[in-house]
């Protein structure tokens, strides 16, 4: 079953044009509407499906963002890329919020979160996936908690809460905003990763572009629909960084939608494209991480 959202999670305008349908090329292929708000033009998937039916869309082998153990050529180098990406996660930590505890929204198997305590800071994870948490707690030894609402750490209690590629799989966008705001120290550090729908390859690949990943990205952020979100949370952007290996990976899997086979040389050239583009005008960056830091009401 599919809900429909009336109003805008961003501005609660109520009027929406359809802005792209697009299949789901990952699993089910379904095809999912993405609509864009009138108000503010921020799009979103609408109908989307239940929270109590999402996890059926991610009941795949394939799905890596969880999968540690497969051997094909794909796999090992999302693996190659995820040991940079963890220093280079690690190193934003370092550079912009202060020692003390960490909470991961969406941790997987907790291996950014272990090289974090490797590195002397106090971590927690909340993975609602069954099999990546369970690898989190047995085998890092990583605390993991299924639910967001299971968390029990004072108001106040984390210097830092990061959401990696997380904020646009959360149904309840604004509820989870806040209670990361209630989570958070005041002098403390909110870093969020998402994919930008306004990049390069995005325009290039229209509704193949692997990052819709409908439906369990719910949400479709630019840069700018993401500081309006959080100005309303009482969020301030303080920075914002490109993840550039990112490219590399969504434009691969973009030409394998569209055309069924992979051209390695092809996404790296293209990858390399969109991070020129992304440096030479407004588009942005195919993923972007964003500083935040809490504002007085």
């Amino acid at each position: 079953m599919h809900e429909m959202l009336n109003h805008c999670p961003v501005c609660a305008g109520m009027k929406f044009s359809l802005f792209m349908t697009v299949r789901d090329h990952f699993l089910s292929r379904e095809e999912f509407d993405i609509v864009q708000c009138e108000k503010c033009g921020f799009r979103f998937v609408n109908p989307r499906p239940l929270p109590e039916e999402i996890a059926r869309y991610y009941q795949s082998e394939e799905y890596r963002s969880h999968d540690a153990q497969r051997g094909d050529l794909l796999s090992r180098i999302y693996r190659s890329a995820r040991f940079f990406s963890i220093r280079f996660k690690y190193g934003i930590v370092r550079r912009y919020a202060k020692p003390g505890k960490i909470l991961d929204l969406g941790c997987g198997t907790g291996e950014f979160l272990l090289f974090c305590r490797r590195n002397g800071y106090e971590v927690t994870g909340v993975e609602p996936n069954d099999t990546a948490s369970a690898f989190a707690r047995d085998v890092n030894k990583i605390p993991v908690y299924q639910n967001f609402a299971e968390v029990n750490d004072e108001k106040g209690a984390f210097s830092c809460i990061t959401m990696w590629h997380v904020l646009e799989h959360v149904h309840d966008l604004n509820g989870t905003l806040e209670t990361i705001r209630k989570l958070l120290s005041p002098d403390g550090t909110l870093i969020v990763a998402l994919p930008n729908c306004n990049s390069w390859d995005a325009a290039k690949y229209g509704e193949f572009w692997a990052a819709y990943d409908v439906p369990r990205h719910l949400y479709h952020f630019t840069a700018a629909s993401l500081r309006t979100l959080m100005q309303k949370h009482f969020f301030e952007v303080r920075a914002m960084l490109p993840q550039r290996l990112d490219s590399f990976y969504i434009t691969l899997l973009s030409r394998k939608y569209r055309t069924g086979s992979s051209s390695y040389l092809l996404a790296l050239a293209q990858g390399f494209w969109s991070n020129l583009q992304a440096g030479m005008n407004n588009r942005g960056y195919s993923s972007q991480v964003f500083i935040l830091t809490p504002k007085n009401p």
